[in-house]
């Protein structure tokens, strides 16, 4: 009926001094047809005014909920349907299933499952015509605990075997990540259409199965099915992610064929399988025969400038897209060219698109959100960032995991713990990706405690099936002194990647067991597992630290005429470092000398550190000339140096060196050193005296000092690189920021647990030879990982055999 005809029978119903009952019936239907909202709300005010409710009222409030449902009102539709009196109610499935199939729809979808549980209590018996709706409901919100009891429900009315019911079941699980339940209802169907194997197609796709994919395609196609439009959206989100190009091609061609290609969500489907797949000239292609764009399309086209490393043609085409259309963007848009500020470091651009988000809005979706805090961590800016979380008004797991993660690439892995146990106490479930940032806070700081609960807690969750949580776990319990354990992760493992050897090797490398790393090397080669540029940066350090010069050399003249690998500069590094560290400084300078290209200032630092360790002045002085030439990268060149002058008594020279350090705008980083005792870490520097025990640590390293003498112990004092008197040198090596955290440990750590310590710059010989001492006296296993390796004390015996 049209909405003239409905307004004729208005005017004539309102005219009617009798109940117009059926007249009301025939206008709303006519309402109801046409969506007329504001006439049918009239006629609603009319009804009530004259209290033409009161005769055949069900039926009235029945026609305003069907009403109201079909103009997207169902707050309206919802008051309404409450009115309607019980028994009347009851005995209308039909509009019990419009209700939730409306929600269902439309949202909110949680009032889709409360009505349905309310129809079952009520005595109202659901058919087969309202299972697919709640379960859909189900699948919207990822309601794994009632979808699971509605598809019990299913069961015991016998309705499991209803196409539709089962494809929304397939639906639900798959969308739930349940793919095992999904293709246990997908083959328990007798009767599948092309909706069905969609939807088992589309749950493989959207969690990353490709070949599970493909086999149901085919699958498809053997069972008389042609793939449809729905098949192919379907199906070219796995195609991208896995990279696929001749696949897509393939999928290219046929949508052609089939005339797909002027479908917007075909169209963009295939635009962002070249993108992924590197072939930014057809994603543009497409982009531009495509007659109707839709902001997905844009943003993609976006997305797809940003992959193929043309970032700053992404954002010129957003700033176009900007100037064109008068819609604002969308979130998903906004974040896209937010990630592109970030990899270009654009900040100024980057913070006016904060404050574009800020002007619209958009900085209240959480996803925006999110991207903002994650392009703040990217471009280094972790105060901004910090501050930035801190102002979000609603965080998830993604906004915790960027978080942690920007702060432990800066250098704030204390912040990240911090940020961790906040996370944990806010009632936010942690993720595979928060796992991934906190793991390497714990390695960095050596909280073993913390480390094992996320290993703990991986498990739980499942993450330990994921390589790059367990090569993380590995990477974590080596450097917390724990390689064994590492070791262990690392053989459980069902499945490994290049880097988990090379985080294994380069584990075994940093304890110096260099034998067991070329054990591993070799074990690395039998399983036909080749080794990478990464897996002889490893190998080489492990040689240096073990003192395996011959394999060492060996190991470096293999890696190309063997593995097609031409030695980096870090490949160098580690040899200069291999023959500094064995004493052959003459050979590691000729070694220079012959490299296939200008040594930079590493290079000469680390045969400077090894003239600092065998006392070699001239050499030392020539080396550090180069260094000044090239320019100093850290203050470390101008310490080694001067180090080496006060060693040898020259203290005119020290302070000279000194001098051009604070000239040249350097400063040295102060000996710091961390340890964790039930699960807090502890901070402490050289000489400081603010920690609350620093009295009694003072009286435990003065009574330690007093046994250590009685068994022989004398200060290293010309490791004191000031001019004072002996009795003060001895005062300042006791105080070493190491010695401030083993004593901390005997104070407050259970005697039955060995002491792990993390120091940030190499441990003095004096330190090294007092921890050998405080073994004996005290009975207890001290571990110490320096700048430069691990440090195993035990019985008064160190792993390193005194070579580091």
């Amino acid at each position: 009926m049209s909405c003239a005809n409905a307004r004729r029978i208005v005017n004539i119903s309102w005219n009617f001094s009798q109940e117009p009952y059926y007249n009301y019936l025939a206008i709303l239907d006519a309402c109801t047809a046409s969506k007329q909202l504001a006439l049918g709300k009239s006629i609603h005010q009319h009804i009530l005014k004259h209290n033409h409710c009161n005769y055949n009222r069900s039926n009235l409030l029945d026609k305003l909920t069907r009403f109201y449902v079909s103009c997207s009102r169902l707050d309206l539709a919802r008051r309404v349907f409450d009115l309607i009196p019980n028994p009347d109610r009851n005995n209308k499935s039909i509009l019990w299933n419009q209700m939730i199939r409306a929600y269902a729809w439309n949202g909110p979808f949680e009032k889709a499952i409360d009505l349905y549980y309310e129809m079952v209590e009520s005595g109202v018996g659901p058919t087969n015509y309202t299972y697919p709706f709640v379960i859909k409901a189900c699948s919207a919100m990822r309601d794994v605990e009632n979808g699971v009891e509605i598809h019990e429900h299913v069961k015991r009315q016998r309705l499991d075997g209803d196409v539709y019911i089962c494809t929304a079941l397939v639906d639900f699980y798959a969308k739930c990540g349940l793919l095992v339940e999904a293709r246990q209802v997908f083959d328990g169907m007798c009767q599948r259409d092309i909706v069905a194997w969609n939807a088992m197609i589309s749950g493989c796709s959207v969690n990353g199965l490709y070949l599970e994919m493909m086999g149901l395609v085919l699958e498809m196609q053997e069972d008389g099915l042609t793939l449809n439009s729905s098949t192919i959206v379907a199906i070219l989100p796995a195609i991208a992610e896995a990279n696929k190009l001749r696949e897509g091609k393939a999928v290219h061609g046929y949508s052609m064929r089939k005339g797909f290609v002027n479908d917007v969500v075909v169209d963009t489907g295939i635009l962002d399988v070249y993108a992924k797949c590197g072939w930014l000239n057809y994603a543009k292609r497409i982009f531009g025969v495509m007659s109707f764009k839709n902001e997905i399309t844009r943003s993609a086209m976006i997305g797809a400038y940003v992959t193929c490393q043309s970032t700053q043609e992404g954002l010129e085409l957003f700033e176009h897209m900007r100037i064109e259309d008068t819609v604002s963007p969308s979130p998903v848009m906004l974040a896209t060219v937010i990630r592109a500020c970030a990899k270009l470091n654009d900040m100024k651009r980057g913070r006016k698109m904060h404050g574009y988000t800020v002007k619209s809005g958009s900085n209240l979706d959480l996803m925006v959100s999110n991207t903002l805090l994650s392009m703040y961590a990217k471009c280094g800016r972790i105060n901004d960032a910090l501050t930035f979380f801190e102002e979000m008004g609603l965080k998830d797991s993604v906004s915790f995991s960027a978080i942690i993660a920007g702060c432990v690439q800066n250098g704030h892995a204390e912040e990240a713990l911090q940020i961790f146990q906040m996370m944990q106490s806010s009632g936010v479930e942690p993720e595979s990706a928060t796992v991934m940032g906190i793991l390497p806070a714990c390695s960095h700081l050596a909280a073993l405690q913390l480390g094992v609960c996320t290993h703990g807690y991986s498990i739980v969750r499942g993450f330990t099936e994921d390589v790059s949580i367990c090569n993380a776990l590995i990477d974590m319990y080596s450097k917390c002194g724990k390689v064994d354990i590492a070791r262990i992760v690392f053989d459980k493992m069902n499945k490994r990647d290049v880097v988990s050897w090379n985080a294994m090797i380069a584990g075994y490398g940093v304890h110096g067991r260099g034998k067991e790393a070329i054990s591993l090397f070799y074990d690395m080669q039998t399983v036909g597992q080749m080794p990478d540029e990464i897996t002889f940066i490893g190998l080489l350090f492990a040689c240096s630290h073990s003192g395996l010069v011959a394999e060492g050399k060996y190991w470096f003249v293999r890696m190309c005429p063997e593995f097609n690998i031409s030695p980096r500069m870090d490949h160098y590094l580690c040899m200069v470092d291999l023959l500094g560290r064995a004493g052959l400084l003459d050979e590691a300078y000729g070694f220079i000398q012959n490299m296939t290209f200008k040594p930079d200032v590493r290079i000469w630092s680390a045969l400077l550190a090894a003239c600092r360790i065998h006392k070699h002045i001239v050499l030392a002085e020539e080396v550090s000339s180069k260094i000044q030439y090239l320019g100093p990268e850290s203050p470390s060149n101008f310490v080694l140096l001067s180090n080496l002058y006060t060693t040898a008594g020259r203290w005119d020279d020290a302070a000279h060196v000194r001098v051009k350090q604070k000239d040249s705008g350097f400063k040295k980083s102060p000996g710091c050193s961390w340890i964790e005792i039930n699960g807090v870490v502890h901070a402490f520097v050289g000489g400081d005296q603010s920690h609350p025990q620093s009295a009694k640590i003072n009286e435990k390293l003065t009574e330690l000092s007093t046994e250590m003498k009685k068994l022989g112990y004398s200060a290293e004092s010309s490791f004191v690189y000031q001019d004072v008197e002996e009795e003060e040198k001895e005062q300042i090596l006791l105080y070493h920021s190491e010695k401030l955290a083993v004593a901390f440990a005997l104070l407050n750590l259970d005697p039955s647990k060995s002491i792990l310590v993390t120091k940030n710059l190499r441990v003095c010989v004096d330190c090294h030879s007092m921890l050998k001492y405080i073994t004996l006296i005290t009975k207890r296993e001290i571990t110490v990982r320096d700048a430069s390796r691990f440090h195993h004390f035990r019985d008064g015996i160190c792993s390193c055999g005194d070579f580091w």
